[in-house]
């Protein structure tokens, strides 16, 4: 059997070879959390759900909305009410039909189950009633802008409601093309083809296999070896590697996410360090960091430098909130200004060479104004959890971004919004985000956002450092990969080169 470089063992479910006419195997830069859409709360989690559990709509490569489990969808006058009809040749994998029940259950389980993190996705509904075998009528409070996309994620997702009480690390029972056959954790999450698919014919794989492997080089060295066939976020400094080597394609699209830090502004002791109480010394923070820099010498050219939670594939994207140049000077003055000649702070990110590259260049940049930074990587489960338990002081921060504006903003930074680990809260900024949920134009949702991000950049609960591309590397011997801007893997249609 062929081994992983630097010791990761291939799963032996999968043979000698990678890429075959039965076996994919995917390299994911983190291990996921929890297996179940509506707790789930991690980009690499979204990965893995994407093959397993079929949501009501889905993206095209243009970011439009088009049908999935829906077969046709309708507003009604006021844009209130949302009928959908679903297809009736979907089932789930323990074989029961994804009907107008099963749609009502699920979306009654992700607003209500105390752990869901679905809550603030799904907050503008106010009822849900089976109007037929398969059509479900969606009662909004007011209108929701941004409703339709999320059903696009995870929120649209359905479980077999006959599998609530045991969806999790024991088992997803979902209704995508592909169904979960085991997982064990940091190795390995392994699902099989679902042969009753509506969609089967459009999949061409028996098994796929997502492994986590943090490392950068080391996911590359497998993808060159064969023992992976699809890697994602390969280190910028590989491309020109990969770019060179006939076995292996790269791709690059413009992506919707971000990578930045966030600050613990309200989530318990750990929020009263001086860092997270005074904006001054954030905004010295801020000054200390040449986003250039970081472009060139972690992105070679791909990492975008961002100031704000709109990159420049979104329509909200507004250059005005764009910075200036790396200022250290004013930095000191700002901390000066505080009362402070140094401040010592911790970074908690995940372990990941990217981050640890980001964050050693952050700890030095700011290191010049008399920032004292201690870094904690943490394994990627475990920094979820310091995370959510508020047991950091500055944390790493990225989104991978979502189609609707009002993901990459209120989700985190809206009062008690399920990503707003640090619990800042900003009554006036809350109320544009939620004013901006509920208007359709986009001009007036554009002015919405505008404003609250003039309050954003006084407050300063994150800041952000730069936009991620979405990148991959995968091997030749495939064909029909088909990259997206919100960084999902899609299957259909990936085949063997025949």
């Amino acid at each position: 059997m062929k081994k992983l470089a630097m010791g990761a063992t291939l799963c032996g479910l999968l043979g000698s070879t990678a890429v075959s006419a039965a076996d994919l195997t995917v390299a994911l830069q983190d291990d996921p959390d929890i297996l179940d859409p509506h707790r789930g709360n991690t980009f690499v989690g979204r990965m893995v759900f994407g093959p397993m559990c079929d949501a009501l709509f889905d993206i095209d490569t243009s970011l439009n909305i088009v049908p999935r489990l829906a077969a046709e969808w309708a507003w009604s006058e006021g844009d209130t009410v949302l009928t959908i009809t679903l297809r009736e040749d979907a089932l789930f994998h323990d074989g029961t039909p994804v009907n107008a029940e099963a749609v009502e259950a699920n979306l009654d389980r992700a607003m209500t189950l105390p752990e869901s993190n679905r809550k603030a996705e799904l907050a503008s509904i106010t009822s849900v009633e089976v109007v037929g075998e398969y059509q479900v009528a969606i009662t909004l409070e007011a209108p929701d802008a941004a409703f339709l996309a999320n059903l696009t994620d995870r929120a649209g997702m359905m479980v077999s409601p006959a599998t609530f009480e045991t969806t999790g690390e024991g088992g997803l029972v979902c209704a995508g093309p592909y169904k979960f056959v085991e997982r064990i954790q940091n190795d390995r999450i392994v699902m099989e083809k679902f042969a009753d698919h509506w969609d089967a014919d459009n999949y061409h794989f028996d098994t796929v296999t997502y492994r986590p492997i943090p490392d950068t080089t080391v996911r590359l060295a497998n993808l060159q070896s064969g023992d992976l066939d699809i890697i994602e976020r390969p280190a910028p400094s590989d491309m020109a590697t990969i770019e060179n080597d006939p076995n292996v394609v790269f791709e690059l699209v413009t992506g919707l996410g971000f990578y930045g830090v966030n600050f613990n502004m309200g989530n318990g002791d750990r929020s009263q360090s001086p860092i997270n109480q005074d904006a001054r010394l954030r905004d010295a923070l801020n000054l200390t960091i040449d986003r250039n820099v970081l472009n060139e010498v972690l992105g070679m050219g791909t990492y975008l430098p961002a100031y704000q939670p709109f990159s420049t594939a979104s329509w909200a994207y507004n250059p005005e909130f764009d910075g200036g140049e790396r200022d250290v000077e004013r930095a000191r003055e700002l901390m000066a200004e505080a009362g402070h000649e140094t401040v010592s702070f911790e970074i908690l990110y995940a372990n990941n060479s990217a981050m640890q590259q980001l964050f050693e260049l952050v700890q030095a940049m700011a290191a010049e104004a008399g920032f004292n930074i201690t870094l904690r990587p943490t394994e990627f489960a475990a920094y979820v959890d310091e995370r959510e338990a508020g047991n950091f002081e500055v944390s790493q921060f990225g989104a991978s971004g979502r189609i609707d504006p009002d993901g990459n903003f209120h989700r985190y930074l809206a009062c008690g919004s399920a990503g707003n680990v640090g619990h800042y809260c900003n009554d006036e900024l809350t109320d544009l985000l939620n004013q901006a949920r509920v208007v359709n134009d986009i001009e007036e949702r554009k002015a919405l956002y505008d404003q609250a991000q003039r309050i954003a950049a006084e407050d300063l609960p994150a800041l952000y450092f730069y936009y991620t591309p979405r990148t991959w590397a995968y091997s030749a011997n495939l064909e029909g990969f088909v990259p997206y801007a919100d960084g999902v893997l899609r299957l259909a249609g990936l085949k063997p080169k025949q």
